[in-house]
């Protein structure tokens, strides 16, 4: 039964903040919007993502920088308050409520329908609520898709049987079990590992290749080692063939016979995108694929039609979404209202950064931060580079921040142009570093005008320094 119809310039599917971002940016812009949602308004990474994931391990990481300091080492004298710990990572989730949320959206002028969104036409979404009623909204100008990603769940013999954890379930646990085998060697499986670890949780870790596959080797290295100083068993170049759920728990079962008992198992080997059961298929769309979109984040052959965040497949990280969010929201105001469009790489209207230059940082211990290509990107897109590497230990600001700092920072230059093409750094509170990265890249600095960005002394940016004399002049 069909409740109801209403009308909007721009309909945004899916309220996390991607979607939140999109609708903020339509309104400032006088236009007017309307998210739906279905579950909770905040989305993955206000629930079970970023902000839970980095609530858990924040505390561990604060308790190990102190004992790496004399002085404050001899004052720690306990372990960590698990029950405290969980109970920080609930208020950071505001115990999965999203009243806050939901506030937030009405004083932005957006308006809020919450049920399961499908297209049902061009320009035209139908929302079943939980009654069984209808509501069928019209799009003047755009509809934009920001589902965003679920947790990808191989194949795998026995897996799906066995009640997997997901992100979803590490990050929201209530309990931390006696033990935890994690299957996969990407973000997810390297920050739950780290922060389970420090729970007091055994954990092995079991990964097809390396660590941290997309990043520069020794990143993934050097997380590994720093899993395994915190009690993790990490299995590398190892497959899983089955698991099995038991009385006591799982067992993980690997292609070389070896068998992990645990009491949970968690997957996390990647992302599929939130695309099936929204009404693609009406407007000739294919459903359960990543949405392509142009640089403007417009689906090509659907001038209406637009994907925003993970779904699109272009940076599935948060910050990256929210910056998609704010040039497609810009497009369509302009395009809505007449305005120029600045559709030119690095314009105001067009995402560049994702092709490019996509900051990210993991919370392990090490942590690791980088921006931009890697060595093996670079070298795959042509370019002639110079690779720079230098040990962060080495420098004054680091053995001030921790005894026996150790760390490697690596930048790729572009011979041609004399610019970065990327950096990565790999050690203690290395994310401090990765703004400066980030502007260095995304604003092509000559090398020659780098010299003049002078480091503060003594601290750990005077690796910056470093690097360029490594480089040379």
């Amino acid at each position: 039964m069909i409740r109801h119809m209403s009308e909007y310039d721009v309909i945004v599917l899916g309220a996390g903040p991607v979607g939140e971002n999109v609708a903020d940016r339509v309104v400032r812009g006088g236009l007017s919007a309307v998210l739906v949602e279905h579950e909770l308004v905040g989305g993955e990474c206000s629930y079970w993502a970023c902000m839970p994931s980095k609530a858990l391990l924040r505390p561990a990481q604060a308790l190990r920088a102190a004992r790496h300091v004399a002085g404050a080492a001899q004052a720690v004298t306990g372990e960590l308050d698990v029950a405290a710990v969980l109970a920080r990572r609930d208020s950071f989730t505001s115990g999965w409520k999203d009243d806050g949320q939901v506030e937030w959206v009405r004083g932005a002028g957006i308006d809020l329908v919450r049920g399961h969104g499908r297209l049902s036409g061009v320009r035209q979404v139908t929302v079943d609520t939980a009654d069984g009623t209808a509501t069928v909204l019209t799009a003047r100008h755009a509809v934009v898709v920001a589902t965003g990603s679920d947790a990808l769940i191989p194949d795998t013999e026995g897996l799906r049987d066995a009640r997997p954890w997901t992100s979803r379930e590490a990050t929201s646990a209530e309990r931390v079990p006696a033990g935890l085998a994690i299957i996969g060697g990407g973000v997810v499986a390297t920050e739950m590992a780290s922060a389970y670890a420090s729970l007091g949780s055994t954990v092995t870790l079991v990964a097809r290749g390396g660590l941290l596959r997309g990043m520069e080797p020794f990143a993934g290295d050097l997380v590994a080692a720093g899993l395994r100083d915190q009690g993790a068993t990490v299995l590398l170049d190892t497959a899983v063939s089955r698991v099995t759920r038991t009385d006591a728990g799982v067992e993980v079962h690997t292609g070389d016979g070896t068998v992990i008992t645990a009491e949970e198992v968690l997957v996390a080997t990647g992302r599929t995108p939130r695309t099936t059961g929204i009404g693609l298929e009406t407007v000739g769309l294919a459903a359960g694929e990543w949405l392509t979109t142009d640089d403007t984040l417009r689906v090509p052959g659907h001038d209406w039609l637009y994907a925003a965040g993970d779904v699109n497949h272009r940076a599935l990280l948060t910050h990256q979404g929210k910056y998609q969010a704010r040039a497609a929201g810009d497009v369509i105001v302009a395009r809505a209202t007449g305005a120029p469009v600045a559709d030119q790489p690095w314009g105001r209207h067009v995402a560049t950064a994702d092709h490019a230059a996509v900051p990210q940082v993991v919370f392990t211990d090490p942590e690791v931060a980088s921006v931009g290509l890697t060595e093996r990107a670079a070298r795959a897109a042509g370019h002639d580079i110079r690779v720079v590497d230098y040990e962060i230990g080495n420098v004054a600001g680091a053995s001030v921040r921790q005894d026996g700092y150790a760390g490697t920072a690596r930048m790729i230059v572009d011979e041609r142009r004399r610019v970065l093409l990327g950096v990565t750094f790999a050690g203690p509170d290395v994310s401090d570093l990765l703004q400066a990265a980030t502007i260095a890249v995304v604003g092509e600095v000559p090398i020659e005008r780098l010299w003049h960005a002078v480091p503060a002394y003594p601290t750990v940016s005077e690796i910056w320094l470093r690097l360029l004399e490594a480089y040379g002049r």
